[in-house]
């Protein structure tokens, strides 16, 4: 087959499933409830259960306090999570989010769209926890 129908027929091709997906729903971010937290986070650490959870407005992430005493970061990645401790992170605030960094090259920062009363309730869970 001559590539100046092979190469339109494999672009419309990959966009026709990109926008069947869409359509069908299957391309929106996972959206996390406090029980999905918990299983993401016993997904990933199977040993230091949730004791608390606070998640985000924008339902994409949520701060853990652990059985152990350290919090943890779970955060949505497409339809999928991803869990992290916090030990050793550093906080930024802003008016509309908050930074985290953290000592990690895999995923070294996490800026977070938090209100100042939701900045406020992950600021003071850090505090108890520390």
């Amino acid at each position: 087959m001559p590539l100046e129908i092979l190469g339109p027929m494999v672009v419309l091709g990959i966009g026709g499933i990109a926008l069947l997906m869409h359509f069908v729903g299957l391309s929106k971010p996972f959206q996390l409830t406090g029980e999905h937290s918990r299983t993401a986070w016993v997904r990933e650490v199977p040993d230091d259960v949730p004791t608390q959870i606070l998640i985000a407005n924008n339902q994409e992430n949520a701060l853990l306090k652990l059985a152990s005493g350290k919090l943890g970061l779970v955060h949505v990645m497409g339809a999928d999570t991803t869990a992290r401790y916090l030990t050793g992170a550093t906080w930024h605030s802003s008016n509309s989010a908050l930074t985290i960094h953290l000592p990690d090259f895999g995923a070294p920062k996490f800026t977070i769209p938090l209100s100042p009363q939701e900045q406020a309730n992950w600021t003071a869970l850090k505090d108890a926890a520390s």
